[in-house]
């Protein structure tokens, strides 16, 4: 898998309460959803919705999580889910991400949601990556360059390749 790391993806929220356990923390399998939502709003913002990748028949399962958790979110912080495209290849692609607490100036802005951030700013709390494979519905690994050449070429721009 050749490393091909792009620009970072921002994308802000305030942790809900439903989110959180007794104590007002964020329960740590949300970090993963967070994840999610930071991969699906980076693929968005270069003008391919995961719904329309999946309408293809293509499916995008993950292989492979890592998390390493520095500090606990808690409810009603405000977060910023940074997300860029690691690396990938024709059948498989990774992603970085990381959680961070901002101020909450940030929530609502203009610039809540952007791509070609230089450096995520703001209090790290969770790093980690996700590794996922192209599959089509009986989750036969597949192609992307041959099955879907223009995704492939969105995920190529994400990544900076030229």
């Amino acid at each position: 898998m050749a490393d091909s790391r792009g620009q970072w993806h921002r994308h802000i929220q305030r942790v809900r309460y439903a989110e959180c356990d007794q104590m007002g923390v964020v329960y740590h399998g949300n970090y993963m959803d967070w994840f999610e939502i930071g991969r699906t709003e980076l693929i968005r913002s270069h003008g391919l919705p995961y719904s329309d990748i999946e309408a293809r028949g293509l499916l995008l399962p993950l292989i492979d999580l890592q998390a390493k958790f520095a500090k606990p979110a808690r409810y009603d912080d405000v977060v910023a889910i940074y997300t860029r495209l690691a690396e990938f290849t024709h059948v498989q692609v990774s992603f970085e991400s990381e959680i961070r607490r901002v101020e909450a100036s940030c929530l609502g802005s203009s610039s809540s949601a952007s791509v070609g951030v230089v450096e995520p700013d703001g209090e790290l709390l969770v790093s980690g990556a996700t590794r996922h494979v192209w599959v089509d519905r009986s989750f036969k690994p597949v192609r992307l360059d041959k099955l879907a050449p223009d995704v492939y070429a969105v995920l190529t721009e994400a990544a900076g390749v030229s």
